[in-house]
């Protein structure tokens, strides 16, 4: 008996398994979407919506920006689901604004308080009081709180301190006191200071030791001797140089987002 060979068909058999493992694939990649949908957080959806939808508003005119839809989609995944994006704390809510606002309110009237207990140095030149976005800065002459070359205070600027403390006593904002000097080099006419920056920096220390002294809280107080280098009037006329002479106390803001005008002086009424 002669056994007839068997023609093999030319097609496999077996294909079937590979659309058959295609559809499983499919169908488990569906679920695990599905999945994923319904365990998202609500906020988060909503802004990889938005982000979505204004890449695709905005592809025809800036395809750029498709990009940024995969960092927006990353920045989200990134972000644990009970703490607020990034997005959010870059815009100030209207609740911190209106705190500021109130500061800035309260650091005006202060300034007008300040102005009119400095009256009599104001009207003949010999204090400024300024409100710009740092918060209030009280500019007084050195010839009204010292003698010449001397870091030692008069008995008129412990008067003109002590109203400035009792002021100050009744807010809790930090008080930096800064000394600053002309260009004229001390050591030619003074022996007891090497530079101006060394003048400088022992006025304002002695401010800050007197207004310590009279009940302001050391915490709050800081001073800075800047010596010559920022003069607000040239130093090439005696006028000059008394007007660079002074020391600054700055009364600061508690946030450092205010801004306010460049700088605003406050008269006494």
């Amino acid at each position: 008996m002669i056994r007839r060979k068997i023609e093999e068909d030319d097609e496999n058999p077996d294909r079937w398994l590979v659309s058959y493992a295609d559809f499983i694939t499919l169908l488990f990649a569906f679920f695990v979407v599905m999945y994923s949908v319904s365990s998202v957080n609500e906020g988060k959806y909503k802004e990889l919506s938005s982000a979505i939808n204004t890449a695709f508003a905005s592809k025809k005119t800036n395809p750029e920006k498709a990009a940024q839809v995969n960092e927006s989609s990353q920045a989200i995944d990134d972000h644990p689901t009970d703490q607020p994006t990034e997005t959010a704390t870059l815009l100030p809510s209207s609740a911190t604004k209106e705190a500021e606002q109130i500061e800035v309110d309260a650091m005006t009237a202060l300034g007008k308080q300040m102005a009119h207990k400095l009256a009599p140095l104001i009207k003949v030149g010999n204090a400024r009081v300024i409100q710009n976005n740092h918060g209030l800065r009280i500019d007084i002459k050195d010839s009204a709180l010292f003698t010449s070359g001397s870091a030692d205070l008069t008995v008129p600027a412990k008067t003109t301190l002590g109203h400035i403390s009792t002021l100050l006593s009744a807010n809790t904002n930090p008080i930096l006191v800064e000394g600053h000097t002309d260009d004229t080099p001390i050591y030619i006419q003074n022996a007891a200071f090497f530079s101006n920056w060394e003048l400088s920096g022992v006025r304002a220390s002695s401010i800050v030791g007197h207004l310590n002294d009279t009940g302001i809280e050391n915490i709050r107080l800081s001073a800075l001797g800047y010596g010559p280098s920022q003069p607000i009037s040239s130093n090439a006329t005696e006028e000059g140089r008394m007007t660079n002479r002074h020391i600054s106390i700055v009364v600061l803001y508690d946030s450092l987002r205010i801004d306010v005008s460049e700088g605003v002086e406050i008269n006494p009424t």
